[in-house]
């Protein structure tokens, strides 16, 4: 039988590439539900290609508009919008496996409906994770769901481990250390005098993968790492000092397991990331990505540096917030959201990034994470607090 999917966030990058790795397998797999934020016209591009059973949009407009292109179309596909939509097809039936696709705090609700239908979760939102923390591992426990890493990093990491349980739970024995590794972006080098001056085009020019813009914004401050740092810990178990973060510029080795005997396990492949959705969706099997295999007779060198704190402010914002536990790493990711929304928007100064999260982390309350409801009242607080901050303009 094939597999049915749903992929939360279908027009993203993670989205797109996971329907590239679909069509290339269509004896495996099936789409079943498809949704997105307000791409409309995207959307409806893949609902011809797929013809899933639902599609479903954030935006009532854009679910509107979805309906008169798919009529057009002569596309059968039932279109929804609304939060509670999202949810919903997340727990959609006859689903057996979700790409939690959607990036940030938005895909929190939907990936954690998917977690308690005991689906097949391929987690490449991290934000979810960071956010809940062990309240989303204990409810993948609970209800006995499979939770597969789709970050290059974390799949990586995955790999190079001794083996998983069946809900995809990984084995730590012999581990010394987590090595994971980031490429430092598009302003490791430029002097950091200059880094206030860069342009939200620039910040967006990353040099080995192509990402969107939000995510692209975070590798170039390096939070994007923080993230993962903090996703990192919850994922596989471990305590903040059992991970060392390493610069690799060449993303070709994209992270690494060291072992007390002296061994260290790499996964290497060239950066796309077709490779960790291939390898996520047909576990413990494997299936085509479409990807080229790393030709090592042209490769150039492999480099490997620690990262610099001072160029990269908030790698120690996020491992402050790690550490300080409950609340602290939903409040640091709500205020990055907000904060690289305002860059974007031109409203800030790519410098004002870590400033504004710094600020919040400090004017926030700080509470137990023991249940959703304060997870969701942290978040809102922090947003509300990050954006007075920059309206006010008081970023110091």
């Amino acid at each position: 039988m094939k597999d049915k999917i749903c992929i939360l966030g279908s027009t993203g990058s993670i989205g797109c590439s996971t329907l590239d790795v679909i069509e290339r397998n269509p004896d495996q797999y099936e789409v079943e539900v498809l949704t997105a934020n307000t791409n409309a016209e995207k959307l409806a591009e893949q609902c011809k290609k797929f013809n899933p059973k639902l599609a479903v949009l954030k935006d009532e407009n854009a679910a509107e508009e979805l309906s008169k292109l798919l009529s057009n179309l002569g596309c059968d596909t039932k279109v929804e919008c609304g939060e509670q939509a999202l949810v919903n097809a997340a727990k959609f039936p006859g689903v057996a496996t979700v790409v939690a696709a959607i990036v940030g705090a938005a895909g929190l609700m939907p990936t954690l409906a998917a977690v308690e239908s005991g689906h097949k979760v391929l987690l490449a939102n991290k934000e979810a994770l960071v956010m809940s923390g062990e309240l989303f591992i204990n409810a993948v426990e609970k209800h006995q769901a499979v939770l597969l890493p789709v970050d290059s990093e974390h799949n990586a990491i995955f790999q190079c481990l001794p083996g998983a349980n069946r809900q995809g739970r990984p084995e730590m024995n012999g581990v010394r250390k987590i090595l994971l590794t980031g490429s430092g972006g598009p302003f490791r080098t430029i002097p950091i005098s200059q880094l206030s001056e860069v342009t939200p085009d620039q910040a967006c020019a990353h040099p080995n993968w192509d990402m969107g813009r939000k995510i692209s914004v975070d590798s170039a401050t390096m939070m994007n790492k923080g993230l993962e740092l903090i996703e990192a810990c919850y994922f596989f178990g471990v305590e903040l000092e059992q991970i060392d973060i390493v610069v690799h510029p060449q993303s070709i080795v994209h992270s690494m397991v060291s072992y007390i005997d002296g061994s260290v396990l790499a996964q290497m492949g060239n950066p796309d990331m077709r490779t960790p959705i291939a390898h996520t969706l047909a576990w413990p099997e494997r299936v085509n990505a479409g990807v080229e295999p790393l030709d090592f007779y042209t490769m150039s060198n492999l480099t490997f540096e620690p990262p610099d704190f001072e160029r990269f402010p908030c790698l120690k914002l996020a491992s402050e917030a790690m550490l300080a536990g409950g609340t602290s790493p939903c409040i640091l990711n709500a205020a990055n959201e907000t904060a690289v929304a305002a860059f974007l928007d031109g409203k800030i100064a790519f410098t004002d990034i870590a400033k504004v999260i710094e600020m919040t982390l400090s004017n926030t309350t700080l509470v137990t994470a023991d249940s959703l409801e304060k997870v969701l009242a942290a978040d809102g607080e922090a947003r509300r607090v990050a954006i007075d901050i920059i309206e006010k303009g008081v970023i110091v």
